[in-house]
């Protein structure tokens, strides 16, 4: 007979025999950090990513919560590891050409996508689109790509790409998978959190060119930095601003409306402006794909 679950964290479901095990592996390895435990767990349980590297981090989260909730005592914190991000200075000026650029998509030449994740191109990136995006810069966790663009020597887009959100009611709905297959698929899409044209830039049709070229290169780049594919994009358009007409360009497909909630709601209330979700398949079996059960 199955036991019963009592916590499920980012898809592993924990019972009362993992607890133990947990608490078995702490206690015999006393002199161990949180970070060097949640280490030798993956390796225990072989919980690795896709590119065969432990999820420590996600492994940490679930411990943590364990540890909150009264089910195992973790050790003491030993020290607080350097932050960068806690202290992140805020994103400065950045000397580039900002002379404006109107010309036709031909005349533009030849355009180059570079992805600079973990790059020294990176700090640019972030202070382009800290000055230039309407929702500023965030940092974003789980796996994400981030790509200038460039025409010549000149900056002319940014795109940034991360993990997709959990829970989802008109992509949910519009795929039809189960809370099961969702929990265990998810890793197979890709969200688009932002995307720049930069203001002094003004060339006809450049921004539904780009994204197209964007999407034709997105999965083969997630598959060598990730060791998997993504078989769906998706991205908000906030009405009130635009009328996503790049992306309806390139035949990505209106799901509906989001509930202007957050993913940490828990008041149920809208506190934020509602945003139309729009998708995109990469692939024609997307459903199928994303549909399979263990």
């Amino acid at each position: 007979m199955c036991m019963q679950a009592i916590m499920s964290y980012r898809g592993r479901q924990v019972d009362r025999d993992d607890i133990r095990f947990i608490q078995q592996l702490i206690e015999q390895n006393g002199d161990s950090s949180r970070r060097q435990l949640s280490k030798k767990l993956c390796e225990a349980w072989g919980w690795v990513q896709p590119n065969g590297q432990p999820r420590d981090m996600v492994c940490r989260g679930l411990m943590l919560a364990l540890h909150r909730g009264g089910y195992i005592q973790l050790p003491p914190v030993m020290a607080r590891p350097h932050n960068p991000l806690a202290k992140r200075r805020a994103h400065g000026g950045v000397d580039i050409d900002r002379s404006e650029l109107s010309v036709s998509l031909t005349e533009l030449g030849d355009l180059r996508f570079m992805q600079v994740r973990r790059t020294p191109m990176e700090r640019l990136f972030n202070a382009l689109i800290a000055q230039h995006h309407y929702l500023g810069y965030t940092q974003p966790v789980g796996e994400h790509l981030k790509y200038l663009v460039y025409a010549g020597q000149r900056p002319v887009a940014c795109f940034a790409w991360s993990s997709a959100a959990r829970h989802l009611a008109p992509r949910d709905q519009y795929i039809g998978w189960s809370a099961q297959a969702r929990r265990r698929n998810i890793m197979y899409l890709a969200y688009n959190s932002r995307y720049l044209i930069m203001p002094w830039v003004e060339v006809k049709h450049l921004a539904s060119h780009l994204l197209g070229r964007m999407l034709r290169m997105l999965s083969d780049e997630w598959q060598r930095v990730y060791g998997h594919r993504v078989v769906y994009a998706e991205t908000f358009v906030d009405p009130s601003r635009y009328r996503g007409t790049c992306y309806l360009a390139s035949n990505w497909v209106y799901l509906g409306q989001t509930t202007g909630r957050g993913k940490d709601d828990q008041t149920h209330v809208a506190n934020r402006a509602l945003k139309d979700v729009l998708g995109y398949a990469l692939v024609k079996d997307f459903r199928e794909i994303l549909s399979r059960e263990p």
